[in-house]
């Protein structure tokens, strides 16, 4: 199987190589290129003849927001799944990159094989988010999905969009949307995890998603999971 291309744009140039050396030293993995600007991502972008897979992308840059090279380069190569590189804190940096399309992020303090590790996963479906953001993500969409009409009524959901989920696929997707990982949720649901993953692609199916957090977004857009509450 060919590696996944990777291009790397932080600014910080001594963090810049480390995320290289550690995208280098995984086999599945190909340093396709590394900037530190905005405007230098997006004229690599625009230049990529091969396939982009993953962007790993600082969200400060020195001339911009790391937001429109990830909007750049999802409208440039629909393939492309971006992860965001944060810092603790920056969870509102973080959220609003998930709304731009990221699928993820990687913390600057990770250690090298754990970044490659992230990327890996992230190509084989997961999506790196920690439990407090996927809450928020939720509880953000709940929300929207809870505003009244102009009329003051709750708009209702088209039929178009209309979803019917089994019930063993909603409790998989809520276990989900709490943080869980596959091997929590088979242990809770006293699953396999192979039968998790198989609900997972059926969800994906169902919802016409790729990532884990955006069956949560749809699924919370269209009413299909319950307010956030505690335990399993």
């Amino acid at each position: 199987m060919a590696a996944w291309r990777v291009l790397i744009v932080e600014d910080d140039a001594p963090m810049r190589a480390f995320f290289a050396d550690s995208v280098r030293a995984h086999g599945e993995l190909e340093l396709a290129g590394n900037v530190g600007t905005r405007a230098e991502a997006c004229a690599w972008i625009d230049a990529c003849r091969g396939p982009l897979d993953v962007l790993l992308v600082d969200l400060g840059l020195p001339d911009g927001s790391g937001l429109d090279v990830i909007r750049h380069a999802r409208g440039v190569h629909p393939e492309c799944e971006p992860l965001v590189i944060s810092m603790f804190g920056d969870e509102d940096s973080v959220l609003a990159s998930i709304e731009a399309g990221a699928l993820g992020y990687i913390h600057k303090d990770s250690t090298p094989e754990s970044i490659a590790a992230t990327i890996v996963e992230m190509k084989d479906g997961a999506s790196p988010i920690s439990p407090m953001i996927a809450r928020r993500v939720l509880a953000k969409y709940l929300d929207l999905r809870r505003r009244p009409s102009a009329a003051g009524v709750p708009a209702p959901l088209p039929a178009s969009e209309q979803v019917l989920l089994s019930q063993r696929e909603r409790e998989v997707l809520e276990r989900i949307a709490r943080g869980f990982s596959y091997a929590e949720v088979a242990r809770l649901l006293g699953l396999s995890v192979h039968t998790v993953q198989s609900h997972m692609k059926s969800l994906y199916a169902k919802l016409a998603v790729h990532s884990r957090s955006e069956a949560v977004f749809e699924a919370s857009r269209m009413g299909l999971l319950p307010p956030l509450g505690r335990g399993p």
